[in-house]
């Protein structure tokens, strides 16, 4: 039996991890995807995570994971399918294994909606990003386009347009659907452009995104496109014992106490403001703390 099982091993889980470990638990990190770092990964350089002047997503995951590897944590590459809570949490895992924990930290993250466009995929992370106030600033005195008509959206188009020398703002419907006041602002802006009623179809380039096409049969040349259509947290294995927001994100504090006791949850998973790698690493730094607390007073375990 371990004292900890911590699911998904991006920033927030990993940094949960390493907590629980200096504190002395036996801690094990499941992943399903093939030494995966969660969603920095996608980042095309990370800029604004405190003592890293500049770094690709991809290698700062891949120093978060060899920090929790140098520790003796072990990391299982498999796939949770179902858990069941009964004195003990059990997790059971692809493979047919079962594992049996005192304490449950879940931090899965969410995923970003895609457009689901003939080249999305290749362009992703050389010009296609999914987070304006992780990549924004490598657009600086660049063209770049905003895909939704959400409040993410709108805030993305406003962040950038203080960067970029052009900002498109496409949305396939005629009125945005987010503040009317930024919406307001935004036109005041001399360097954003709307374009209305309108979704991309395709995206070009050589080594990197270069061009757009509308489905209205225009072409806008760009050097990056923020896609903000929503996302979609990864919450649906543990729903049944947490409370979720409307959006399905799990209701939690900093703390990343749920309503299920003896579950925690830290990252893009709980309900919160800013999701960003560093407040991921706080949020699992923050998941094991009150895991460590749980264990130390809870007589019953």
């Amino acid at each position: 039996m371990y004292e900890t099982v911590v699911i998904g091993s991006g920033p927030a889980g990993l940094s949960a991890a390493l907590y629980l470990k200096r504190a002395g638990k036996d801690v094990i990190v499941i992943e399903k995807e093939y030494e995966g770092a969660g969603q920095i990964a996608r980042s095309i350089r990370v800029e604004n995570y405190l003592g890293i002047q500049a770094l690709s997503g991809e290698e700062l995951g891949e120093r978060f994971r060899q920090h929790v590897l140098s520790e003796n944590i072990p990391i299982l590459e498999d796939e949770v399918t179902d858990i069941i809570q009964k004195e003990i949490w059990l997790v059971y895992l692809s493979s047919g294994r079962k594992l049996e924990t005192k304490t449950l930290i879940y931090a899965a993250g969410m995923v970003p909606g895609e457009l689901g466009i003939p080249g999305e995929k290749a362009y992703q992370g050389k010009g296609i990003s999914y987070c304006a106030y992780c990549d924004g600033s490598l657009y600086k005195g660049k063209d770049t386009a905003v895909i939704g008509g959400g409040d993410t959206a709108l805030d993305d188009a406003l962040y950038l347009s203080d960067l970029c020398r052009k900002v498109y703002l496409i949305h396939r419907r005629d009125e945005f659907r987010g503040n009317n006041a930024t919406v307001e602002l935004l036109k005041k802006r001399k360097n954003v452009e709307f374009i209305l009623e309108a979704s991309v179809k395709e995206v070009y380039g050589q080594r990197t995104l270069e061009e757009i096409s509308l489905d209205d049969g225009r072409k806008i040349s760009i050097n990056g496109l923020f896609v903000a259509i929503g996302s979609f947290p990864v919450s649906d294995i543990i729903k049944s014992y947490v409370q979720t927001d409307e959006n399905g994100y799990v209701t939690a504090g900093e703390d990343g106490i749920t309503s299920s006791p003896g579950l925690f949850v830290a990252g893009d998973v709980r309900t919160k403001k800013l999701r960003q790698v560093i407040t991921a690493v706080s949020d699992g730094a923050n998941a094991a703390v009150s895991a460590i607390q749980y264990l130390k007073f809870d007589k019953k375990r």
